[in-house]
């Protein structure tokens, strides 16, 4: 496996050295910037999407998004497919189809906790190359948290560092795991950062680190958000050891705006961020490569819910309607995207439909008859 591992990532370097980077927000070759930070597949006709609903509460919330985008006759069509986390593999029919739409919308995928199945979250990043994930973590008018004047963007890198799968037993009782990070990958995901940063009228960058330990890996990384920083002035870049990252967050989270991370750390800290602004049952996200696009709940933790949620369908669907409002605009549906957001945060504003771990008692149908009602 280990063997394996390292061929590929042999040969994604290789790659990566004999093709340019992409260039994200830029349009063709010359030098105009687009609207969006994402990559723009179509020209704003009916699209196809990929739907995964996934394990535990993703059906529900898979099967929210479908009811609204009916109810408000959004051009977009799924097609569905069946994939559960116990699985060895993602069906090569699911990747194809992928391919083929672009984009795709899924519910959460349950990952066993040792043993030898592989995350099929990150079969899809990496046979995808989706590159960087984008968390999205404000505060929602009428949800009162801790925080206020929270409005963070955690960009992670997404297919290497501690994630990269290389893991090997030495001797009975010894594991070794292998942190893989390259200049490629560490500037590829900055770019991005910045360039979100640029188009988004975001006016700060931080990096979020361990180099005081991790000094070549995590070294290379912060060299790379250097030498991309000299080219942004106009954004102002700071540098934060990701311990101290998780301290400052808790106590003063207003400060941070745009935040790069490598791919574990980005985990912890985009969780952490949605936990204060209101929980991950609120926070959108996404899956963005050069030419592919997975949109799902922001933050992982409790994205498949628990059983009891299942049966008493009291699942929170407002994260992956958010989400999708993401995707909207990634299709060019901006006025789409306009109506289903505004039409979810008067829902929250008006506190009468809130699921239980926003403080309420109002099960998934629920909350989705009071989007829909919005939305006319």
């Amino acid at each position: 496996m280990a063997f394996r591992s390292f061929s590929r990532l042999r040969n994604n370097i290789r790659g990566a050295r004999n093709s340019s980077p992409p260039l994200l927000g830029l349009v063709s070759s010359d030098t105009r910037r687009s609207v969006t930070y994402m990559p723009r597949p179509g020209d704003g006709a009916p699209r196809t999407v990929t739907l995964i609903p996934g394990d535990g509460i993703g059906p529900l919330v898979t099967g929210a998004v479908q009811q609204v985008m009916e109810a408000m006759h959004a051009p977009v069509d799924f097609e569905s497919y069946d994939v559960h986390g116990d699985m060895t593999a993602v069906p090569p029919e699911v990747i194809d189809s992928i391919r083929r739409n672009k984009v795709c919308l899924k519910g959460g995928l349950a990952t066993p906790v040792g043993g030898g199945v592989s995350s099929l979250n990150m079969q899809l990043r990496k046979e995808l190359d989706l590159y960087a994930s984008l968390v999205y973590c404000f505060n929602l008018p009428g949800l009162p948290t801790r925080h206020e004047n929270v409005n963070i963007v955690v960009i992670r890198e997404n297919t290497e560092g501690e994630y990269s799968g290389l893991e090997h037993e030495v001797v009975p009782g010894v594991v070794e795991s292998l942190k893989v990070m390259t200049k490629f990958c560490s500037e590829r995901i900055a770019k991005y950062a910045f360039e979100y940063a640029y188009l988004n009228n975001r006016k700060k960058v931080t990096a979020v680190h361990k180099a005081n330990i991790m000094k070549l890996a995590d070294g290379l990384f912060l060299e790379s958000c250097r030498e991309i920083a000299t080219k942004y002035p106009g954004i102002k870049y700071n540098e934060i050891i990701v311990d101290n990252c998780c301290m400052q967050l808790v106590s003063k989270p207003e400060q941070f705006d745009v935040m790069v991370t490598p791919n574990l750390y980005g985990n912890l800290v985009a969780n952490t961020a949605a936990g204060i602004a209101g929980g991950t049952g609120v926070m959108p996200g996404g899956n963005v490569g050069q030419d592919h696009a997975v949109f799902e709940q922001g933050a992982s933790a409790g994205n498949v819910g628990n059983e009891k949620l299942v049966e008493q369908k009291k699942a929170n669907p407002i994260a992956l309607l958010l989400s999708s409002a993401m995707m909207l605009r990634h299709l060019r549906f901006p006025s789409f995207a306009d109506r289903l957001e505004t039409s979810v945060k008067r829902v929250i504003a008006e506190g009468r439909h809130m699921t239980k771990d926003l403080g309420g008692s109002s099960t998934t149908q629920e909350v989705i008859d009071a989007v829909v009602a919005q939305l006319h």
